[in-house]
């Protein structure tokens, strides 16, 4: 199976981005939006193989500051990703993608979809919330005062591995903490201008609850609504949360190749 890697530029930003399996003349390949904090190998290192074996292309992406994309002096937000993916697909001269964002990376994912309405054909969004109010106050509050030992350690070991200056870790750990907290969200009417085939996908005992999860749903014009049981990403193989247990993740993989395959 083929495997390329490279860089797209936008502006002082590279993003690092991964090429897997051949293109298809009749299938727009997945693009895979990793959480915060994580890389391409924490989040997505088990579902990739599964995707190829259903003969899907996936391109994988790390946001700035995590994996091998390096940090600039901007903010690290939905809008700005996006472009940046943008970056990326114009560097692969890839007009369309069917698109999966975990956590964080569904933010990107949204704002994907809502600037770039053209270039996403599927649209999935996994354990992402639009609105502040979807989480507690002490989420917000643990969030705020949250530190480095906070962190997994499965993504510092990862991200020691690429980087191992010990700064660029305190780095990538306040870039996600003030991406969080500078979330605004978006209203009920922008997630209403989104004219993409959508899934919404979480959990039963996610960060996200299944009653904003149901929200979105509703909120998305067409969208359709997947609740699995499991946690934060444990569906979707992301490391920190399945402890390389990827039972979950093939229970889920068929309804999430049925969507894209509508």
């Amino acid at each position: 199976m083929t495997f390329t890697h490279g860089y797209a530029s936008n502006g002082d930003l590279r993003m690092y981005y991964e090429v897997h399996g051949h293109a298809l003349a009749d299938q727009a390949p997945l693009l895979l939006i990793p959480g915060g904090g994580s890389t391409i190998e924490t989040n997505f290192a088990g579902l990739i193989p599964l995707m190829l074996a259903e003969s899907r292309q996936v391109i994988a992406v790390d946001e700035e500051g995590h994996g091998r994309t390096a940090a600039t002096g901007r903010p690290l937000t939905a809008e700005n990703s996006a472009q940046d993916i943008m970056a990326v697909l114009q560097e692969l001269n890839v007009a369309s993608v069917d698109v999966l964002g975990f956590s964080a990376g569904g933010h990107t994912a949204l704002a994907l979809a809502m600037q770039h309405p053209a270039t996403v054909r599927h649209l999935i969004v996994a354990s992402t919330f639009f609105a502040r109010d979807a989480v507690t106050e002490e989420f917000w509050d643990g969030m705020a005062k949250a530190t480095l030992e906070d962190m997994p350690d499965v993504y510092k070991a990862a991200d020691r591995r690429h980087n191992p200056d010990p700064g660029h870790l305190e780095r990538l750990f306040e870039l996600d903490r003030q991406r969080i907290l500078g979330f605004s969200g978006w209203s009920g009417e922008d997630l209403g201008g989104i004219d993409t085939p959508t899934l919404v996908l979480s959990a039963d005992n996610d960060v996200v609850s299944p009653e904003h999860s149901v929200r979105m749903f509703r909120a998305i014009p067409g969208a359709r609504l997947l609740i699995v049981p499991g946690g934060h990403g444990d569906y979707l193989g992301e490391l920190a949360a399945s402890a390389g247990d990827m039972r979950a993740m093939r229970h889920a993989l068929p309804y999430l190749l049925r969507f894209l395959e509508e």
